[in-house]
């Protein structure tokens, strides 16, 4: 399988994985403000400590976004491009979000696809930049008891957010906060996070992160090293995984499909919810 050596040492422990219990929300984004404060204000009003969230549809201008990149030298093994800055607005195919948090501020980490200038692009949403052109539904997966916190990571050099455990909530639906190390296959390490936690059927909710390449069930590829991926769908039955992917090369193409157990490993990080069927 594909693997890249990455700049600092290795963890030993390659998945990071926390119980808690997920309450389903549906909220919409409000046109005008940051996608940062329209994906999060409601969640922090809910009282959520982390949440995958998932958008198709709608529209962003100002819209800003970066694409998976070459290293930038010895420190990081993939890095990004510049920042794209697209003129009018842009239509959103889907996306998925991530909500964390940084230096104690809410923070989402958002990967989607979209419409840009006709043609179908993607990558990593710059949160804070991007302004909300239009009202849209977001369905948001949300824990008070599993909070993702962005730490500096020393395998990768880059911080990322992993799952800690939160305030405690009995209530909700049985949910796992994972996050998957570099060099791991991911639909391997989805079901090891469900055996992990006694889990037999579960589905993937949101869910984004990035992959060295990818190799499709169809017999699709993606060659490039860095990729930047979010999850369509995925569920685990009877301890069996599968994973539909948009996986976002080098160059900004759209690429998509049921991903090849086994031959697929992580890049940089994933973050994964998984919820208890």
């Amino acid at each position: 399988m594909r693997a890249l050596k990455q700049p600092g040492p290795v963890h030993r422990e390659r998945i990071e994985s926390v119980e808690g219990h997920g309450h389903a929300l549906a909220f919409m984004l409000r046109a005008g403000t940051s996608l940062n404060q329209a994906l999060t204000q409601p969640l922090l009003e809910a009282g959520m400590k982390s949440a995958t969230l998932t958008f198709a549809g709608g529209a962003l201008g100002p819209f800003s976004y970066v694409m998976p990149g070459p290293s930038d030298g010895p420190a990081h093994v993939a890095y990004f491009s510049a920042p794209r800055s697209p003129a009018g607005t842009t239509r959103v195919e889907i996306a998925n979000a991530t909500f964390g948090w940084r230096d104690g501020a809410p923070l989402v980490h958002c990967h989607g696809a979209w419409l840009e200038n006709d043609a179908r692009r993607g990558g990593h949403v710059l949160p804070h930049e991007t302004i909300v052109a239009e009202t849209t539904m977001v369905r948001a997966w949300a824990l008070r008891d599993v909070a993702v916190e962005a730490d500096t990571d020393a395998e990768t050099n880059f911080t990322l957010f992993h799952p800690v455990p939160a305030t405690p909530d009995e209530a909700g639906v049985r949910t796992i906060g994972a996050r998957i190390k570099p060099n791991e296959d991911i639909t391997e390490a989805l079901e090891a996070v469900a055996r992990r936690h006694g889990i037999a059927d579960a589905i993937v909710r949101g869910s984004l992160g990035s992959l060295i390449g990818a190799r499709f069930a169809d017999g699709g590829r993606v060659d490039h090293h860095a990729t930047e991926v979010l999850v369509r769908a995925g569920h685990i039955t009877n301890g069996r995984a599968e994973l539909d992917m948009i996986v976002v090369d080098m160059d900004g193409a759209v690429h998509e499909g049921r991903l090849i157990r086994g031959d697929n490993p992580v890049c940089i990080t994933f973050e994964l919810v998984l919820e208890a069927r």
